[in-house]
């Protein structure tokens, strides 16, 4: 089976467990106002690949990577589902973990059948929510995070491992409110594993300025450390209060 990838990366270290062997899937329908990939946004570009040739990328390195195992990124890896499926389906079939780093943009609860084949080959789900109120998601990303939320609970009751991660940006998702609310709504998932609070850097301004395209955070500073732990402090307030009603 073929699809598009933009590139990979053979030694990844913060892509999952271990170190992975990295595949950035080409497209995505998000427009998050802070992406750092925005050359992966158009579906049908990039590289033309089989789920074979990937494979064979990872055995080339295997011996580097026995801790760890591949990591679908993107772009939005679910925006190509039946490829990410076949790769992750034959990836299994050999032993290799799975992590899949995701939106969860491309879910649908009407429909999931496709995403619960998805999951029962997927070790680990890395879930990026960008924004616990909706409104405010849409404005940040362009789009709805309803879905993205009943995917989160979806995974939970399929009993896949799930890594939460959140960026704080400034003035735009570092209220204590969200944050406690992000809490609160994580703490309901049964399979959470780990939370990761990124702090919001603008290292992607130069990728915008090499394919003339505007910036749309160029006032807004990157987020220092201690602000960002901060936020988690926030975050698992929620978390623990959300766990003292059970």
């Amino acid at each position: 089976m073929q699809g598009y990838v933009h590139s990979t990366e053979s030694f990844g270290t913060v892509d999952g467990p271990g170190v992975r062997f990295v595949v950035f899937f080409q497209g995505c329908p998000m427009r998050c106002l802070y992406c750092h990939n925005p050359d992966t946004w158009q579906p049908a570009q990039g590289m033309v690949m089989t789920t074979e040739e990937i494979l064979m990328q990872y055995e080339r390195y295997k011996e580097f990577l026995k801790s760890g195992g591949i990591t679908a990124t993107g772009g939005e890896p679910m925006l190509q589902m039946d490829f990410l499926t076949d790769l992750f389906t034959k990836a299994k079939a050999k032993g290799i973990h799975t992590c899949l780093d995701t939106s969860g943009i491309c879910f649908s609860p009407e429909n999931p059948d496709a995403c619960r084949q998805l999951a029962a080959v997927t070790d680990l789900v890395m879930l990026d929510i960008k924004h616990i109120d909706d409104e405010k998601h849409r404005r940040l990303t362009g789009q709805s995070n309803r879905n993205i939320l009943a995917f989160a609970e979806f995974l939970a009751a399929e009993g896949v491992p799930l890594w939460i991660r959140h960026v704080v940006v400034p003035g735009w998702t570092d209220d204590a409110a969200s944050l406690e609310a992000l809490g609160h709504f994580i703490g309901g998932l049964k399979t959470l594993k780990a939370l990761d609070v990124l702090p919001y850097h603008d290292m992607g301004k130069a990728k915008y300025e090499a394919l003339g395209m505007d910036y749309p955070l160029a006032d807004v500073p990157a987020l220092a450390k201690e602000d960002a732990e901060a936020a988690r402090v926030q975050i698992m307030k929620g978390l623990k209060a959300r766990l003292l009603e059970k």
